[in-house]
């Protein structure tokens, strides 16, 4: 019976870590491009100043893909091989807890000295829920084929965002290092 459950608490663990991981990937592609052909890049402007971001994300963004391509073995060029151009959403998470209610909670009645009518007391008490909000973010980041004018590799993160100023450089930089670990694809010969 030991042994049975092994595997199990494994199982959980492992996907308790995963589901702990802050920034969610995915990455889609052309399975007809040759991705051996590209070798340089250049910036889509067009399709980067419809991204509804503030200017200095943009530039953040553009900074970290940059580095990322330059580190595959790409060449920044006036001639490229590849456009990138970047997309992005958000939405706001609601989250209600309500946490604090049953037999010795805290809270508005009880049966405790001051409960019921007198307010706060010991007891059975309910109180006002706790409400949290967050945005999440998806940051999109796709390679077209420059000559044909074509989508060719889409990767897309989707995470948390801050507007914490000394965390969001980094947060920036791990999005786009986690979405551009997919490319190139690894293709299946």
């Amino acid at each position: 019976m030991k042994n049975s459950l092994k595997p199990v608490a494994f199982l959980l663990l492992t996907l308790l870590v995963m589901s702990c991981s802050s920034i969610r990937v995915t990455a889609d592609y052309d399975t007809q491009a040759n991705f051996e052909d590209y070798r340089t890049f250049a910036f889509f402007k067009t399709g980067i100043d419809r991204a509804e971001i503030s200017d200095l994300d943009k530039r953040r963004i553009l900074r970290a893909i940059e580095a990322e391509l330059l580190s595959k073995g790409f060449t920044k060029s006036e001639n490229p091989d590849l456009l990138v151009s970047i997309f992005t959403k958000s939405s706001q998470r609601v989250d209600v807890y309500n946490n604090a209610w049953g037999y010795g909670a805290w809270g508005w009645g009880g049966w405790g000295p001051y409960g019921g009518f007198y307010g706060p007391g010991w007891g059975w008490g309910w109180n006002q829920p706790s409400v949290s909000t967050s945005t999440e973010g998806q940051l999109f980041i796709d390679l077209l084929d420059a000559k044909k004018k074509e989508l060719v590799w889409q990767g897309m993160g989707t995470g948390y965002l801050t507007r914490n100023m000394e965390k969001k450089d980094a947060l920036i930089k791990e999005f786009v290092s986690k979405i551009m670990e997919k490319y190139p694809p690894q293709l299946k010969k």
